[in-house]
């Protein structure tokens, strides 16, 4: 089945939805609107008209139906632009695939050195295209149904002890506020194990300093209570108290008067910090403590975080909802790390080992 090639205004208009969308909650900076928007557009103009309409309406769907974050909806939107290029080479259209296709098309991301779990997800994300396709009657049949998704290697998170972690905390200079800033994010990101984009959205609104408690909205805008520890909420209160008023500090009559700005963590322009611009301070400060890069990733302190409670004792489902996991499945990988420890505890201390 084929479908109509749209006036361009409206595929414009759908194409355009995507950063509507994001009004409620707008880019960080005006580079960073294009950053994001020239990557998009990088593949999404090398399809035909029609391609970019449906996957601007499937984007819409998941937006609506499911709440999901702009990133996971960006890496959909990616995976599907990938696919119609690909498909492009070959004169086929998204709605004239055969699972031989799509088996191809897998294939040619395995040969380019994809790890398995990227192939992965490239099939999870035509599954779910083809099942609203096959909802909406644009196709009559599924070619996705009888594909099994590839085995992935199941890696360990990457995690830090608790020495590195004290060394890693002890990193920023509190002297500045800068350096008070970025030492209770990262008190408050390992006391807590949020994700990194939690943590950088967290408004004011969503902490209770007298209660010791965070409002986060995760993953599909699920809400959750997550307790934070005394010597976290300790940074927190001196970083509220001194660094961050002097942040906001209104400097002269050219700059926008910030004090009724609601983000938590703020730059010296007032605004919240990027999720790159945070990561690349961690590992800044992993330098200073002398720790391996190799050793780091943006969900570091989170890992860190599961990690050490099961290590001291903390049950399962505990930490699965501290971390806002949906599936159990998910959260019970770091006992697999907590078992690793165990083992090489094992190792070092018994005689007989």
């Amino acid at each position: 089945m084929h479908l109509n090639p749209k006036p361009v205004n409206q595929v414009a208009e759908n194409v355009s939805s995507c950063f509507v969308r994001y009004a409620k909650k707008p880019f960080t900076s005006v580079s960073g609107f294009f950053f994001a928007y020239n990557l998009y557009m990088a593949k999404f103009d090398k399809i035909s008209l029609s391609e970019q309409v449906i996957i601007e309406r499937f984007i819409d769907h998941l937006w609506m139906e499911n709440g999901l974050s702009e990133n996971t909806l960006s890496a959909y939107r990616n995976d599907l632009s990938g696919f119609a290029l690909w498909l492009k080479e070959t004169g086929k259209l998204l709605i004239t695939v055969s699972p031989a296709i799509i088996q191809n098309f897998l294939a040619f991301n395995y040969d380019i050195q994809q790890k398995r779990r990227s192939v992965a997800r490239l099939l999870s994300t035509l599954r779910r295209f083809y099942l609203y396709l096959l909802r909406e009657n644009q196709i009559s049949e599924d070619p996705t149904r009888l594909l099994e998704s590839p085995k992935g290697e199941r890696s360990l998170p990457l995690s830090l002890n608790e020495k590195q972690i004290d060394d890693l905390l002890a990193a920023p200079d509190i002297t500045g506020d800068l350096g008070l800033r970025d030492r209770a994010m990262l008190e408050v990101l390992y006391a807590t194990g949020l994700r990194v984009s939690e943590l950088i959205n967290l408004q004011t609104s969503q902490i209770s300093l007298q209660q010791g408690v965070m409002r986060v909205i995760g993953k599909g805008n699920k809400e959750r209570l997550v307790p934070v520890g005394e010597v976290a909420l300790d940074w927190l209160m001196q970083y509220y108290q001194q660094a961050r008023p002097r942040l906001l500090l209104k400097p002269d009559k050219h700059r926008k008067d910030l004090s009724q700005c609601s983000d938590v963590f703020v730059t010296r322009r007032g605004r919240a910090m990027t999720r790159q611009a945070f990561w690349y301070r961690v590992k800044r400060y992993a330098l200073l403590a002398g720790i391996n890069a190799d050793h780091l990733s943006p969900h570091t302190l989170r890992h860190a975080f599961a990690t050490h409670l099961l290590n001291n004792g903390a049950d399962l489902r505990v930490v699965q909802m501290l971390l806002g996991h949906s599936d159990i499945s998910t959260t019970q990988i770091y006992t697999h790390v907590a078992d690793q420890r165990m083992r090489e505890l094992y190792q070092l201390h018994h005689p007989r080992a």
